[in-house]
C-alpha cells in the first residue's frame, strides 16, 4: 500500500459496556480470592511420585510445571462449584479445548446490563521460584487472535493468572520412592487490556506474532478502552520487522479496517 499510513484507514471500532472496567475488576477479585483461600487451605501442594532414583529433574522441571500447575487451578476452581457456600458466585468452569486461547473458562453470576453473568478466559502462566528465568517472558497469546477476539466481543475478558511454584524432592520411607512437592507460593491476575504499554512486547516470529509480558512478576496497571489497546498493539505489530505492510496483510485477512 504505497503512501497509505495506518491514520488513513477506515478502522471498525470495538466500543466495551459501560460497565466492563466494574465486571473485570470483579473478575480479578475472585480468581485471586480463590487461589489465596487454596493457599490458606493448604491445598497449594502438587504430589508427584516417581521410580527415578534421583527423582524430578530439577533442572529441567519448568518444563512439565506447566500442565500441573493448570490441573492444579483448575480444580481449585472447580472446588468452589462444589462448595454450598461458594461465595464468589462462579456457576460454570470449563476446560480451554486445544488451541484455544485460554486454558480455563469461568462463568461468574453477576447482573450486566444485557447480560445475568460475566465470562472469564483465563491463561494460566507457570513460573518457577528456583529458576530465575523461568517463565519470566512468556508469550500470552497470537497478536491477530486476541486484536480479532475483542473486534468481535469488545466485552473479551481475558485474564493471565501468573502461578509461582517451588519443586522439592524426598524419599517415601515406606514405598522407597521419589516423591516430589510442587508447591504453589505467590500467583497474580491481570486483565491484559490494563496491562501497561511499556510491559507488553510483540515477537514476531510465530505466526501472526506473540503478545509477551517483559516480566510476569513486576506488572503495571494502565486503564485503557479496548479501541485504545488494539491501536497500542497495531503499532507494537508495525515498528517491529512485520511492519505496515504486513500488518495491513493481516488488517485485511481479519477484516479489521473497512473495505474502501
Amino acid at each position: 500500500m504505497p503512501g497509505r499510513a495506518y491514520e488513513d484507514l477506515t478502522f471498525k471500532i470495538p466500543r466495551e459496556s459501560d460497565d466492563y472496567m466494574k465486571c473485570s475488576d470483579f473478575v480479578v477479585d475472585a480468581v485471586e480470592s480463590i487461589m489465596k483461600d487454596a493457599m490458606d487451605r493448604g491445598r497449594n501442594k502438587i504430589i508427584i511420585n516417581t521410580n527415578l532414583r534421583r527423582g524430578i529433574p530439577m533442572e529441567n522441571v519448568n518444563k512439565i510445571a506447566g500442565p500441573f500447575i493448570e490441573a492444579w487451578a483448575i480444580e481449585q476452581f472447580e472446588g468452589v462449584l462444589e462448595d454450598k457456600k461458594n461465595r464468589y458466585q462462579l456457576i460454570n468452569v470449563e476446560a480451554g479445548e486445544r488451541l484455544n486461547m485460554a486454558d480455563i473458562i469461568l462463568q461468574f453470576k453477576r447482573e450486566k446490563k444485557r447480560q445475568s453473568s460475566v465470562t472469564a478466559n483465563v491463561d494460566v502462566k507457570a513460573t518457577s521460584k528456583d529458576i530465575e528465568s523461568s517463565g519470566k517472558s512468556p508469550n500470552i497469546t497470537s497478536f491477530a487472535r486476541i486484536r480479532t477476539a475483542y473486534l468481535k466481543d469488545p466485552d473479551f475478558i481475558f485474564i493471565v493468572l501468573s502461578i509461582e511454584q517451588r519443586v522439592s524432592s524426598q524419599k517415601d520411607s515406606n514405598t522407597q520412592m521419589m516423591m516430589g512437592v510442587m508447591e504453589v507460593v505467590d500467583f497474580n491476575a491481570y486483565d491484559l487490556k490494563y496491562i501497561s504499554d511499556a510491559d507488553i512486547s510483540y515477537n514476531p516470529a510465530l505466526g501472526t506474532g506473540q503478545l509477551q509480558v517483559r516480566d510476569i512478576h513486576y506488572v503495571s496497571r494502565q486503564n485503557r478502552s479496548v479501541w485504545e489497546f488494539c491501536q497500542m498493539v497495531d503499532r507494537k505489530c508495525i515498528k517491529s520487522r512485520t511492519g505496515f505492510d504486513g500488518w495491513y496483510r493481516y488488517a485485511k485477512q481479519y477484516e479489521w479496517i473497512k473495505d474502501e
